[in-house]
């Protein structure tokens, strides 16, 4: 008799790592207001590289790069440290950043990227390129910037959220 539980694991567990979310200025209505705090980011070389490979991924297809913003970069900050927090990778609150990115970077439309576990740059990017909903969201055309977090968790465990926005 033949069981299926091992790929049908290893399916939950690709569909939970590798999740993308995205969200378009016309469907949100603004309550309250999101204020984010900025501090001065000094992108970490994995970071840096991350983003380089992302440009370069979007270059190689006609499009047009990425401007780094540290908005975008506080905000998935933030985000990064929430899922070490909680130990899980998720989009928790993706609304939260929508409406802060939308009031103080002026962005028209978000999209995020997150992912756990990798080791390298080429890893992530190419996990997400490799993901139709993440590869979705790299390439689209509109998106004007970009930020990125990536941190390690107490055992060693990386957690990035990348996030685009349409300014």
């Amino acid at each position: 008799m033949k069981t299926f539980a091992p790929q049908v694991f290893t399916l939950l567990l690709f569909g939970f790592v590798f999740i993308s979310c995205s969200q378009e200025s016309n469907d949100l209505e603004f309550e309250q207001t999101n204020k984010i705090e900025v501090t001065e980011i000094n992108y970490s070389e994995f970071e840096s590289k991350i983003l380089d490979l992302i440009n370069n991924h979007r270059t190689s297809i006609g499009l047009s790069t990425l401007s780094k913003s540290n908005i975008v970069s506080s905000v998935a900050e933030d985000h990064t440290n929430y899922m070490i927090e909680n130990g899980k990778v998720n989009h928790d609150n993706f609304q939260n950043r929508v409406r802060a990115l939308k009031e103080q970077e002026k962005a028209i439309s978000v999209g995020e990227n997150i992912a756990f576990g990798y080791r390298s740059a080429e890893g992530v990017v190419n996990g997400w390129l490799n993901s139709e909903g993440h590869k979705e969201i790299i390439e689209t055309s509109d998106y004007t910037h970009f930020g990125i977090s990536t941190k390690s968790d107490s055992d060693g465990k990386n957690y990035f959220t990348n996030i685009f926005i349409k300014k």
